[in-house]
């Protein structure tokens, strides 16, 4: 369903409009690039607070998550990003949505993921994430006519694969909210998952990120298996969590582990 995308769209744009006149140059200092965590609150500022916290975000998070080798540095801020936009925490998306862009994350993709999570963590996070965006987009000059349109081509879509999901839901659930049901095919699965602006790796790696952050486990085998068919590899799942246990807490990932180990463990055997 195509117009409810374009009103969700729509929506995003006309947020981003409402907060243009709110932004000012060099909230971030001036240079929304330099840094992983700094955001409204420097290292110093973190520092005249809590020493201990800055020398572990200058040394353990930045001198030692961010570099270990099971994930790239891109996938990281993918994974960075949906978390703090699943979380509604605007306080550090500026840098880490500059960040992003630095570590080869494009606009359109950035935009892309916001919009996505509208539909997986509800629309007020996306539209919480506007102005630290549009903040980065000024800052960086990106012009709207580069970021995702709300109609467009869509991806092929695999029809025996959502043949089989859709009766899924339709069996389980189709007495129990048939709107809900009938939405989910039409808005996400036959609209959503296939807007091009997002290569299908990533949006699950969005999704599962986001499921993680919010505690949502009951949903994680679904979109840990999609993610992986969409070529996530088991060590990058697992290192997701390493990286999400610092930007969601360890109670969020503690509880999703048992689900991973269980998806894990049936796609062995």
């Amino acid at each position: 369903m195509k117009h409810v995308l374009a009103v969700a769209a729509a929506s995003l744009a006309a947020s981003g409009n409402a907060v243009m006149a709110q932004q000012v140059e060099g909230a971030t200092g001036g240079n929304v690039r330099g840094s992983a965590t700094a955001a409204s609150a420097s290292i110093a500022d973190v520092a005249s607070v809590s020493p201990a916290l800055a020398a572990f975000i200058h040394g353990r998070l930045q001198g030692e998550v961010w570099q270990r080798p099971q994930m790239s540095a891109r996938d990281r801020s993918v994974a960075t990003v949906a978390a703090l936009i699943a979380r509604n925490q605007p306080a550090d998306m500026p840098a880490q949505f500059a960040l992003a862009l630095d570590h080869g994350v494009k606009p359109a993709e950035l935009s892309e993921i916001i919009l996505h999570l509208a539909f997986y963590t509800g629309l007020g996070n996306a539209l919480a994430a506007i102005p630290a965006a549009r903040q980065v987009f000024v800052a960086r000059g990106v012009d709207v006519a580069v970021l995702p349109p709300a109609g467009g081509d869509r991806l092929p879509l695999n029809d025996a694969a959502e043949a089989a999901r859709a009766a899924g839901v339709q069996q389980n659930f189709g007495a129990v909210a048939l709107g809900v049901v009938q939405y989910t095919t039409d808005v996400l699965f036959r609209d959503l998952w296939l807007r091009p602006a997002l290569a299908q790796r990533d949006r699950s790696l969005v999704t599962v990120a986001a499921l993680v952050a919010t505690g949502q486990v009951a949903q994680i085998p679904y979109h840990l298996n999609r993610a992986m068919d969409n070529g996530l590899t088991q060590p990058e799942a697992s290192e997701l969590l390493t990286h999400l246990a610092f930007y969601a807490g360890w109670p969020s990932v503690f509880s999703a582990m048992p689900v991973f180990k269980d998806v894990f463990a049936k796609r062995a055997g």
